[in-house]
C-alpha cells in the first residue's frame, strides 16, 4: 500500500514537474552562460592541476579533491544498476535523454557550484557551503536553508545511502542461492556499517583521500571493460545508436504513458546519476580551497560529464551490445548487468562487475555522508548532534542491505526531487549572482591574469569568499 502511494507521487513528480523544470532550467543556463559547459571545458582541466593551500599547518582541499569527492557521489550504483532499470523500463531511447540531461544539466551544475564557492563559510580550517548557505546568505532566509538541508539528509544519508547498501548487498544473489532469505545480507549490512564508520569519523581530509585514490582507480578499470566491449563489437555499434536514438524519439510509446516513457525515465535516472542542478555537489565544491569561485563551477561540469558521458555510457553499451534483454520487475538492477557482462566477456565478467558495484557504491557512501555532515552542521554545529547522526547514518547501511528494491528506489526518487525543486527555483533567482562570476573570472583571463575574487569588486555582498583564502 505504502509503496503503491509512493510510485503514484514519484510518477506525478517526473511526469508533470521535474521534466519540464529540470529541461528548462538547464536550456536557460546554458542559454545565458553561453554553452561555458563546453566553451570553457578545456579551461576546467588547467584548473585541476592547481594545488590547495595550507592553513596553520593542515593542508586544504584541492579542487581535484572536492572534484573527487562529488564524482564519488556521482559515480555509484546508479551508473550500473540504475542504468540497467532505466533501458529495462524505457528501454533504448532513455540513454539518449540521459545524455542530454548531462550536457543540458553542466551549465545548471555551473551555476550551484560557483554559488557554493561564492558563500562558502570557514569552520576552522576547512571550509564548508552548498545551497543551505547560499539559501541564507545570499537570500536571507534560513529557514529556507534548513528546510534545503533537511530534504538533502533525508535523500543522501538515509534514501541513497540506503539504496546503495542495498545494491551491494543484492549483487551477491549471483553466488548465494535464496540470498534474501539468508543472514547474509545481515552480515553484509554490518561490514558495509564498520568500513562506513571508519572512514566518517576520520574527517573530511580522510574522506578526500580516500575519494581521491578509489574514483580515478575504479573509474579507469570500468571504462576500460566498457572499451572492450565496444571494440569487440563495434560492427554492432550503428545498430546500437540507431535502437538508441529511434526508442528515444518513439512518440507512439508517449502515447501509452509519460511515467514510463523513455523520456521520463531517462531524466529521472540521468538526475540521479550526474546530480545536475539537484544542489547535492556545490556541498563539495565549496569545500575547495580555489583563488576564484567560476573555477570550481568549471570543475563540477567535469563531473557532470564523467559520470555520464563516460561511466554511464559504458554501461549501457556493456547491456545493449549483450543482445541480453531487460525487462522491468522480471530482469533489471544488477542481475540484468550481471547477466549482460556475463554474455560479453564471460564468466570472470560477473565477478568483476560485483567488485565494481562494491566499489562504487562504498565511494557513493562515503561521498553522500559528506554531503549530509555538511547540512547537519548547517542546522546546529554540536559534537552530540552529529555524533548521533553518524550512528543513525550506519543504521541506515545496515538496515538498507537488507530493504525491499522498490520502496528504496522510490524513497530516493521522490526526496531527490524535493531537493530538486527547492535547489532549482533558489539558483534560478540567484542565476545573476553567478553570472557576474563569470564575467569577472574571463575579465581577468582576457587581461592575462590567474584569476582571484573579490566579491567587492563585483559588486557582492554577505560573503566571506576572498577574504578567508590564501590567495
Amino acid at each position: 500500500m505504502l509503496n503503491n502511494i509512493l510510485s503514484a507521487v514519484n510518477d506525478w513528480m517526473y511526469t508533470y514537474l521535474l521534466l519540464f523544470l529540470l529541461v528548462g532550467t538547464g536550456i536557460y543556463f546554458t542559454i545565458r552562460t553561453r554553452f561555458v559547459q563546453l566553451r570553457l571545458l578545456k579551461e576546467s582541466f588547467h584548473v585541476l592541476k592547481e594545488k590547495a593551500g595550507e592553513e596553520n599547518g593542515k593542508k586544504q582541499v584541492s579542487s581535484f579533491q572536492a572534484l573527487m569527492i562529488s564524482t564519488a557521489s556521482r559515480v555509484g550504483t546508479g551508473n550500473i544498476a540504475g542504468i540497467a532499470t532505466a533501458i529495462a523500463a524505457g528501454g533504448a531511447g532513455a540513454v539518449f535523454w540521459m545524455w542530454l540531461m548531462a550536457v543540458i544539466g553542466g551549465a545548471s551544475a555551473f551555476i550551484e557550484s560557483t554559488l557554493a564557492q561564492v558563500y562558502k563559510v570557514k569552520d576552522k580550517e576547512e571550509f564548508r557551503g552548498g545551497p543551505s548557505y547560499y539559501m541564507e546568505k545570499a537570500l536571507g532566509k534560513r529557514w529556507l536553508g534548513i528546510l534545503f538541508s533537511v530534504l538533502l539528509i533525508i535523500c543522501f544519508a538515509y534514501g541513497f545511502n540506503g539504496l546503495q547498501s542495498f545494491n551491494m548487498s543484492s549483487s551477491l544473489e549471483y553466488y548465494i542461492p535464496g540470498y534474501s532469505d539468508t543472514v547474509y545480507p545481515m552480515l553484509v549490512g554490518l561490514i558495509l556499517a564498520v568500513g562506513t564508520a571508519f572512514v566518517i569519523f576520520g574527517g573530511v581530509h580522510r574522506i578526500g583521500f580516500i575519494t581521491s585514490v578509489l574514483v580515478p582507480i575504479m573509474a579507469g578499470a570500468y571504462l576500460l571493460i566498457g572499451l572492450y566491449t565496444v571494440i569487440t563489437n563495434i560492427t554492432e555499434l550503428p545498430k546500437v545508436f540507431s535502437m538508441i536514438f529511434s526508442q528515444a524519439f518513439d512518440f507512439k510509446a508517449f502515447a501509452g504513458g509519460m511515467a514510463g516513457s523513455a523520456v521520463v525515465i531517462g531524466i529521472k535516472r540521468g538526475l540521479f546519476s550526474n546530480e545536475a542542478g539537484m544542489g547535492s555537489a556545490p556541498n563539495a565544491s565549496a569545500s575547495a580551497s580555489v583563488s576564484h569561485p567560476a573555477k570550481q563551477g568549471m570543475v563540477q561540469v567535469l563531473s557532470v560529464f564523467i559520470d555520464t558521458l563516460l561511466i554511464c555510457s559504458a554501461t549501457a553499451m556493456m547491456l545493449l551490445l549483450s543482445g541480453v534483454q531487460g525487462e522491468s520487475g522480471v530482469l533489471d538492477g544488477i542481475p540484468f548487468v550481471q547477466k549482460a557482462i556475463s554474455a560479453n566477456v564471460g564468466n570472470w565478467g560477473i565477478h568483476f562487475i560485483t567488485l565494481s558495484i562494491f566499489a562504487f557504491a562504498f565511494s557513493s557512501l562515503i561521498g553522500n555522508y559528506y554531503y549530509a555532515e555538511s547540512n547537519i552542521l548547517f542546522i546546529k554545529n554540536n559534537k552530540k548532534l552529529l555524533f548521533i547522526f553518524r550512528i543513525t547514518c550506519l543504521l541506515a547501511v545496515f538496515f538498507g542491505a537488507q530493504a525491499d528494491f522498490s520502496m528504496m528506489w522510490n524513497i530516493a526518487d521522490i526526496t531527490m526531487g524535493c531537493m530538486a525543486t527547492v535547489n532549482i527555483l533558489v539558483i534560478l533567482v540567484l542565476g545573476n549572482t553567478a553570472m557576474k562570476v563569470l564575467k569577472d573570472y574571463e575579465k581577468q583571463k582576457k587581461e592575462g591574469k590567474n584569476p582571484v575574487f573579490k566579491a567587492k569588486d563585483v559588486g557582492i555582498e554577505n560573503t566571506e569568499s576572498g577574504k578567508v583564502s590564501r590567495y
